[in-house]
C-alpha cells in the first residue's frame, strides 16, 4: 500500500494555491460551507430554511438522505455535480467531482472524473458514459455509479444547476481569471491573459473542451479557476445583501443531502482537512468505438492507483 501511495503521489498534480483550492470545496458547495462557518445569529433561520428546501428537492432515497457520517466525524466522500439541463429535462452531469475528506488524518483529496468515461451504469445494466448515469436516474444513480467506479462509499451529493453557476458569477459583478489558451466558445472570444467574465461568459469559458489540446482536463482546470474566483469574491466582498442573494441562488439551483447541522460540522471539524488537499488525476485516453461514439477510458494502472489512494484516505 505504501508503494502504491508513492506512485499515485507522482501522478497527482503538485499542490499549488493550497489555500485557494481548499476554499473551492470542489464546487459551489464551497460557498455553502463558507456561509455555514461564518453565520451570524440573526441569519440562522434563513439559512436553515434554505438548506431544508435544498434537502427536500434532492429526490434521493431515505437511505441516502439519512447519512450519519459527518455527525460521527468519520471520513466522508462528497459527489459534486454541475448539471446542465434545459426546460423540464432531467439533464446530464456536465461536471463530476469527488471530494474525500478525513478529519482524523487532516487530509483531503479532489478528483475530477471526465464525463465521457465509459463505465457500468449501476441500475441500468449498461456500459455508457458516466455522465449519463444522472440522465438515466438522477443523483441516486450517479451516486451508485461513481461508488462502483471508484470502489469507495460516496456518502453525500451536492448538485448545482448551470444557471446557478452563472447567477453566482453575476451576483459578484463578474470574476477575474487567468486564461492560458486563445479560443472561442458560446459566441465569445477568450484571449490569453487576465480576463474579467460575467456569468454568461464564465459559463462559456468553462464549457469549452474540443478546441483544447488537454481535452476534458483543460475544461476541468477552467471550471476550478472560475469556482475559485467565485468563492474568493464571496470571502472578500461579503455583505448582508449578497449573502441573502446567494441563498436565493442556492435555493433555486442546488440540491443536496447534506443538512444544515452537517454543514456547520463540516465548517468546524473538517477545516484542517480542507486546507490539506491534494488534486488527483486519472490518466487514460479516448476515442470512437465500434458504435461510432466517443468514450474515454482510464488506464487500469492509473485507476488502480487512484482507487487505492482513496480507499486508504477513507480509512479511520
Amino acid at each position: 500500500m505504501e508503494q502504491e501511495k508513492r506512485r499515485v503521489k507522482k501522478s497527482r498534480r503538485k499542490k499549488s494555491r493550497t489555500k485557494k483550492i481548499a476554499l473551492i470545496v470542489a464546487g459551489v458547495l464551497g460557498v455553502m460551507l463558507l456561509l455555514g462557518g461564518g453565520l451570524v445569529a440573526y441569519l440562522y433561520n434563513q439559512v436553515d430554511s434554505t438548506v431544508n428546501r435544498i434537502n427536500e428537492s434532492s429526490g434521493l432515497s431515505k437511505e441516502r438522505m439519512n447519512q450519519k457520517t459527518i455527525a460521527e466525524k468519520k471520513p466522508i466522500s462528497v459527489l459534486l455535480l454541475g448539471v446542465d439541463r434545459r426546460a423540464d429535462e432531467q439533464g446530464r452531469s456536465d461536471s463530476i467531482i469527488v471530494m474525500t475528506l478525513n478529519p482524523n488524518k487532516d487530509q483531503s483529496a479532489m478528483l475530477s472524473i471526465p464525463r465521457d468515461t465509459k463505465t457500468e451504469i449501476v441500475g441500468k445494466g449498461v456500459a455508457d458514459k458516466i455522465n449519463h448515469a444522472y440522465a438515466f436516474g438522477g443523483a441516486e444513480m450517479a451516486l451508485d455509479t461513481v461508488e462502483n467506479f471508484l470502489g469507495i462509499p460516496i456518502d453525500y451529493v451536492a448538485e448545482v444547476d448551470m444557471k446557478g453557476f452563472q447567477d453566482a458569477v453575476d451576483l459578484f459583478g463578474g470574476v477575474e481569471v487567468t486564461n492560458d489558451l486563445a479560443f472561442e466558445s458560446g459566441g465569445y472570444t477568450f484571449n490569453p491573459g487576465v480576463q474579467t467574465l460575467n456569468g454568461a461568459e464564465a459559463l462559456a469559458f468553462t464549457r469549452m473542451r474540443y478546441d483544447d489540446p488537454r481535452g476534458d482536463f483543460g475544461r476541468q482546470e477552467r471550471q476550478r479557476a472560475v469556482i475559485t474566483a467565485i468563492v474568493n469574491e464571496g470571502v472578500n466582498d461579503f455583505s448582508l445583501s449578497k449573502f441573502t442573494n446567494m441563498l436565493d441562488v442556492l435555493g433555486n439551483n442546488a440540491k443536496t443531502n447534506i443538512t444544515f447541522k452537517e454543514l456547520r460540522t463540516l465548517s468546524t471539524e473538517y477545516t484542517a482537512a480542507f486546507k490539506n488537499q491534494d488534486v488527483l488525476r486519472l490518466e487514460g485516453q479516448g476515442g470512437k468505438e465500434e458504435d461510432g461514439i466517443y468514450y474515454w477510458r482510464p488506464s487500469s494502472t492509473s485507476l488502480g492507483e487512484v482507487k487505492s489512494y482513496l480507499a486508504e484516505l477513507m480509512e479511520q
